[in-house]
């Protein structure tokens, strides 16, 4: 089971050796970034002894949380890098004894059950199901992120230990734009962000239901939220995201979407947030399903939204929905209209800056928070950084659901250089001509891996966690003219060399043995010669020896 409450997480990594408090005056402009940033790329306090099997360049990386219990112009004290390590995020999601993978394994048998074949057998897969069922958030009266309740002149988002991580962060015009932060509209927030929080909204259909009806929309998301002034921020989302697509219906019906900011909470909630669930399942559901037991939640104070009770801080408020979309450019269309300001750039996970946009106002209603909150944060930036093991959490927590949407993928691996959207290493057992292009055009089709820019393809016998491996066999199988697939279409919005905002082209290598079928232009498809491989026998026999003679 995973931690209660954020506290109790830093409590545990304390008691790890997993956590380092600094007490030392720092400040939130940059300074916290660089300490963090060196921090993240050192030596890991514990190594992971899952993690190596599937990322050994960087399972031993990731340094210590760091509780920064004095920063500047803030009297609460600031948690980052605590997911930043395989071990960490181990204990953060209730699976130390049997890592990422073992938890995969339990994904799998929700995503492929076994039919219960006798009585035995079905009346555990009936208890089973009902396990599941409890696994769904459960509304309460009371919860302690309520425990200090502040509105109207009270709230100052200023207050707050919100970083700034990189030096041209919220000024367009280091981007060439001709837009000063004053002229976009977030001067007071001094290019500081909110990075760690999940994003709660809800769809209009939900809204104003009964406490007893479910609410199928509720949305966790993980976005970033530029500072604008001591009660307002912007809401960065991506369009294909469910709180974009939350704002639009809003927008639809000329109404204010309600949305809440919520820190902390049960300690699997950060991964459940960014984790790229199947539609129609939530991520509250998910979370109580790696908590092992259902989230409590409690109904906001000003707005219609339930959010974690255990959580450390909330800001409850409302998204203008007078904002025009994104696709803003001052140099075109110098008004940026009612509702909206000019967010960004904005240093990001790719190691570049994500240039700014139009984006909503979120207005805030209400702060509620805990006595004696922790801000929980993160530096977004040139990996490893904490998303970095959040999202090969994902890779490997998720294996088993792309394995049943694209059953040719036996595994795969998405390097640390390609960002997660630009790069893709999987491996099939080839069992007929031109697979790997089945395989390249299903993976541009199944959810969030449809925005991988690049796809390499490669035989059962690769071991796709070995990059050099894979470059081996790119370079060795692959003939440009023959193995290589350029298609157009979808792109993560982050990817600055797309030719057109969210849409370009992609590319898929079929690094694969070439097979009868797989002729181009009449030209059979030549002999295909064997890898160099030991014999087992021998490689038996000199390792037995190799431990005789203590060589």
């Amino acid at each position: 089971m995973s931690y209660r409450t954020l506290q109790d997480f830093v409590a545990a990594l304390e008691s790890e050796g997993e956590l380092a408090r600094i007490s030392a005056e720092v400040s939130p402009m940059l300074e916290v970034t660089e300490i963090a940033d060196r921090v993240s790329k050192s030596p890991a306090a514990k190594t992971s002894i899952h993690a190596k099997t599937f990322d050994p360049l960087h399972a031993n990386l990731g340094g210590k949380g760091l509780l920064f219990e004095n920063v500047t112009g803030s009297s609460m004290p600031l948690l980052i890098n605590a997911f930043g390590s395989y071990r960490r995020l181990e204990l953060a999601l209730g699976c130390a004894d049997i890592g990422l993978e073992g938890l995969a394994a339990k994904v799998e048998q929700l995503v492929k059950p076994e039919p219960p074949a006798g009585i035995m057998e079905k009346m555990k897969k009936g208890l089973e199901l009902a396990k599941i069922a409890s696994f769904a958030p459960k509304v309460t009266k009371k919860g302690i992120c309520q425990e200090v309740v502040k509105q109207g002149d009270e709230i100052d988002l200023l207050s707050l230990p919100v970083i700034k991580c990189w030096p041209d962060d919220g000024d367009p015009r280091k981007c060439g734009y001709p837009m000063s932060p004053q002229e976009a509209g977030t001067a007071e927030g001094e290019g500081r962000y909110i990075t760690f929080a999940g994003i709660y909204t809800i769809h209009p259909d939900d809204a104003s239901k009964a406490e007893n009806m479910p609410r199928p929309s509720r949305n966790i998301g993980m976005y970033r939220a530029q500072l604008i002034d001591g009660k307002r921020t912007a809401m960065h989302w991506h369009i294909h995201h469910d709180g974009a697509r939350h704002w639009r219906a809003w927008k639809k019906i000329g109404k204010p979407m309600p949305c809440a900011i919520v820190f902390g909470g049960e300690s699997v909630l950060p991964y459940a947030a960014t984790a790229p669930l199947p539609p129609g399942i939530s991520e509250l559901l998910f979370a109580g399903f790696l908590n092992n037991g259902s989230i409590p939640l409690v109904r906001c104070k000003t707005i219609d939204l339930h959010v974690p009770a255990n959580a450390e801080m909330v800001i409850e408020g409302y998204v203008s929905t007078d904002a025009g979309e994104i696709g803003f450019d001052p140099r075109e269309t110098p008004e940026l209209g009612e509702g909206a300001v000019f967010e960004g750039p904005f240093g990001d996970h790719t190691g570049f800056y994500s240039l700014p946009d139009r984006y909503p106002i979120f207005e805030a209603e209400c702060v509620t928070h805990r006595t004696n909150p922790i801000y929980p944060t993160t530096v977004v930036g040139l990996p490893p950084q904490e998303d970095y093991y959040l999202g090969k959490a994902t890779e490997r927590i998720f294996l088993p659901l792309l394995k049943t949407i694209v059953p040719d993928v036996i595994d795969y691996d998405l390097p640390m250089f390609g960002a997660f959207h630009n790069c893709a290493f999987l491996k099939i057992k080839k069992e007929y001509p031109l697979q790997a292009r089945r395989l390249m055009h299903a993976i541009w089709g199944a959810g969030q891996m449809a925005w991988t820019k690049m796809l390499v393809i490669v035989d059962e016998d690769v071991d796709v966690h070995n990059h050099e491996e894979v470059m081996f066999h790119l370079c060795a199988n692959v003939d440009p003219g023959r193995d290589v697939e350029i298609v157009n279409g979808p792109l993560d919005i982050l990817d600055h060399a797309a030719p057109r905002l969210g849409a370009g082209h992609k590319i898929g290598f079929d690094a694969t043995r070439k097979i009868k079928g797989e002729e181009v232009g009449g030209n059979p498809v030549r002999d295909w010669p064997n890898v160099l491989k030991m014999a087992e026998d021998i490689k038996e026999k000199v390792t037995q020896r190799w431990q005789e003679y203590g060589i």
